[in-house]
């Protein structure tokens, strides 16, 4: 029965990857950059959220609510103000922004909630489910975030696949030139792509935190880096391999710390990726996609 509930729970903090996976693949597969705060705005949105309900009283669905408007705001901002100055300068000089933005947000964060780690109060109300005579317990926080990502997934495929913007960022992805030449607005387009990643983020930093109920200005660096690791091993920017290798990646390292070693457990992670990439350096779910000359 452990290894039943290792499971659960291992999908579970898999579920929360895969929803910050999902902002790292959208950003990738369409603006083809690496947005490394991305971690710290899962920080920004669990910091707001617990403001909303601990400091003003108000209730966890307008926490929420509120931690979703301001990270889709600021990741708007962060778009605008920090990598739209920099598109077509070489890879390495964003990836060097991506990381001071990364170092911005969690020292302003330092400065504004302090260092002292926070006491996240649980958005989930549900009570635990006990089956097989107590054998088995599955949290509401587990049911919450399953669904979630589940919800979240297929809605970002139906956005993707038949709304106009989800065009317009199919066709950005595949040829960003040819998509402005058409009429397609790039500009609004990635910024539009920023908003709904730091949405999700949004999303995953209240979920995360109701799990793990310990806040910090450096809870999302770790979560983040993880979930980077599960958008490559599914397949960075497939929608589908951001939900499978989160998935796969939370099962890993649950099991790892169940039955192997705790100190190991990243270590094991990061060999099953390189294990994975030598056999399809493209992912599990991503396409080899072929240089023209």
């Amino acid at each position: 029965m452990s290894f039943l509930q290792y499971l659960i729970n291992g999908v579970s903090i898999g579920a929360v990857y895969a929803i910050i996976a999902l902002g790292y693949t959208m950003v990738y597969g369409i603006a083809k950059m690496l947005n490394f705060a991305h971690g710290d705005v899962i920080m920004v949105g669990a910091y707001m959220s617990y403001s909303v309900t601990s400091y003003l009283g108000l209730p966890t669905a307008v926490g929420v609510a509120v931690a979703v408007v301001v990270c889709t705001l600021l990741g708007v901002l962060i778009e605008g103000l920090a990598y739209k100055p920099l598109r077509g300068v070489p890879s390495l000089a964003v990836l060097i922004t991506a990381i001071g933005v990364s170092y911005f947000l969690q020292n302003a964060a330092q400065l504004i909630w302090g260092s002292a780690p926070k006491n996240f109060k649980s958005i989930v109300t549900m009570k635990p489910l006990a089956l097989f005579d107590g054998q088995l317990t599955i949290t509401g926080e587990v049911i919450y975030t399953i669904a979630a990502s589940v919800l979240i997934m297929m809605a970002l495929t139906l956005f993707i696949n038949k709304s106009r913007m989800g065009k317009a960022m199919r066709a950005v992805s595949e040829d960003r030139d040819a998509a402005q030449l058409m009429g397609i607005n790039v500009n609004q387009t990635i910024s539009t792509t920023f908003a709904i990643g730091s949405a999700l983020a949004a999303v995953a930093g209240v979920l995360l935190c109701s799990t793990v109920p310990t806040l910090m200005p450096t809870t999302g660096s770790m979560p983040g880096i993880r979930a980077f690791t599960a958008a490559v091993f599914g397949g960075i920017g497939s929608i589908p391999g951001a939900m499978l290798g989160g998935i796969l990646l939370g099962i890993i390292e649950t099991f790892s710390k169940a039955y192997l070693s705790t100190q190991f457990s990243d270590a094991i992670v990061f060999l099953v990726l390189i294990v994975i990439l030598l056999v399809k350096p493209a992912g599990l779910l991503g396409k080899q996609i072929q240089e023209k000359v």
